[in-house]
């Protein structure tokens, strides 16, 4: 059995030393054999910087996800070549840097494969996530029996179809993307454990990560604001999934979250 434990989007300064906080003693505590951790919004809540990236380098990730604000920076572009375990979504159109896919490998010698993906509804007009998925999945060389996907969608329909689309063939599709943790983590008929979204890492007391009050103006009036992280109520969440590495299926999912942050 392989223990995975997946950290839904770092938002911010506050998600950062919430995420650094946590992260070993969490590592310890779930017996976590890799870790994978979604960081689009690492910096500012939106894209990674060079700075920010080389302060999540120094933690004990494995895998580092994104989703479509990983294009937020410029400077971002040349680290999606350079860092072949920082993916950003498959199903961008070729040609872009980067990749949506790759295999690590646990201390006991097991292959992960985690497969980054997009959804469409209410966001940017790519490839199809289940089109792409299939070809991904076509290709078996490299990739281990065990196979996490980061679905990075807005949509709750959107998230759990590719759960079911892709139930049997993955060993789990983790939501990312809405910032709200979802409490409907199950195992689907043919082993594919799900989670619509695992949640974020960072400020709780605002709104998805930012203070309210730009974000309420910009309901308000219909024109753009300039959103800030919010700085109260940081916690990390995600998820922990169990998988037995020789047949690729999940045998257990749970919810993770961790409150607070230590006084500085």
């Amino acid at each position: 059995m392989v223990r995975i434990l997946f950290v839904g989007d770092v938002v911010g300064k506050v998600g950062r030393q919430a995420l650094a906080e946590h992260l070993r003693r969490l590592q310890t505590e779930l017996a976590a054999d890799l870790t994978i951790v979604n960081i689009e919004n690492a910096a500012g809540g939106f894209g990674l910087t060079d700075a920010v990236w080389a302060e999540i380098k120094r933690l004990p990730i494995d895998v580092y996800t994104s989703g479509n604000h990983i294009w937020d920076k410029k400077e971002t572009v040349p680290m999606l070549d350079a860092e072949p375990r920082l993916l950003r979504p498959a199903n961008y159109p070729p040609g872009n840097p980067g990749r949506g896919m790759c295999t690590a490998t646990t201390r006991s010698g097991v292959l992960v494969t985690v497969i980054n993906l997009q959804g469409l509804t209410f966001m940017t007009p790519i490839e199809s996530p289940f089109v792409t998925a299939d070809r991904l999945l076509a290709d078996t060389s490299g990739q281990g029996k065990v196979i996490i996907v980061d679905m990075h969608a807005e949509a709750t329909s959107e998230k759990q179809a590719l759960s079911w689309y892709l139930d049997g063939r993955v060993s789990a599709v983790l939501g990312t993307h809405t910032h709200v943790p979802t409490a409907d983590e199950r195992i689907l008929p043919n082993g594919t454990a799900a989670i619509t979204d695992v949640g974020m890492t960072g400020p709780y007391e605002g709104i998805i990560g930012f203070k309210p009050r730009p974000v309420l103006e910009r309901f308000l009036y219909a024109t753009p604001r300039a959103f800030e992280t919010a700085t109260g109520g940081a916690a990390v969440c995600g998820a922990l999934v169990e998988v037995d590495e020789q047949t690729g299926r999940a045998l257990r999912i749970e919810r993770v979250r961790r409150d607070g942050i230590r006084a500085q």
